[in-house]
């Protein structure tokens, strides 16, 4: 198979899996990127925009279904966009970055295979105080490793129990979408033209995005692809630790 439409087919199925939970999918992205060896300024602008209308779909089709709360995602974004610019202006040594975004891509490969936080019960008011602070922090995180952060938001906002699994879905995805704006207008120096291929990327990631989103605010489960997504990232962590 061409290697550009085997690309476009893995992004088809990172952004169903990742939409389907409210997340934008932006390790998944650069966790296929690095196994095809797709150049760092080639994919960091590329993975924003990827991220922006994955998350955006997701979003979109989350707040419909009702489970969106402003009140609790406004404290989230006030600190975390602009630490989001700030950690993406950051110059990180490559072999850093590739060992931080490698630990990074452990998070969303233990949630995929299924060892995710579980709902409490009890629904618990959120402090804003503790909102404003774990927003900068992981808005910063975010912008260093050119992801949207909502794979660590997520699991903070149902382990703390101020959120059940859809509403920090919801408020997850807007959240990515926002850090990855942020990050995006950070990283005006790199170079990236939209040709034939990054359409066609993200044209299927575009529709893996909705069709995930769409069954994932309806609670849907996929488990024998999400197996297999949890291998590729994990193929990419041993690569980006180890490998590069």
């Amino acid at each position: 198979m061409n290697p550009d439409l085997l690309i476009a087919l893995c992004l088809l199925i990172v952004a169903f899996l990742y939409a389907s939970v409210g997340h934008g999918g932006a390790s998944g992205y650069i966790a296929i990127m690095s196994i095809f060896n797709i150049s760092v300024d080639t994919y960091k602008p590329l993975v924003l925009i990827l991220n922006i209308f994955i998350a955006g779909i997701a979003f979109v089709q989350f707040y419909r279904a009702g489970y969106f709360k402003w009140s609790m995602c406004w404290p989230f974004l006030i600190t975390s966009i602009p630490f989001a610019f700030l950690g993406s202006k950051m110059a990180v040594h490559s072999d850093v970055y590739n060992l931080l975004l490698g630990i990074a891509l452990i998070f969303p490969v233990i949630r995929l295979l299924g060892f995710n936080p579980k709902e409490k019960k009890e629904i618990r008011s959120m402090p804003v105080v503790w909102a404003l602070l774990i927003g900068a922090f992981i808005g910063f995180i975010a912008g260093l490793l050119n992801i949207g952060g909502g794979i660590f938001l997520s699991p903070v906002l149902i382990l703390m129990a101020w959120a059940n699994a859809k509403e920090a879905a919801a408020i997850s995805s807007l959240f990515i979408v926002c850090n990855s704006l942020s990050g995006l207008v950070a990283s005006t120096n790199l170079q990236f033209s939209f040709n034939t291929t990054f359409y066609l990327w993200l044209a299927a990631a575009m529709a893996g995005g909705i069709v995930g989103s769409w069954f994932g605010s309806r609670n849907f489960k996929l488990i024998t692809v999400q197996y297999i997504l949890a291998s590729v990232l994990s193929i990419a962590c041993v690569k980006l630790i180890f490998l590069m």
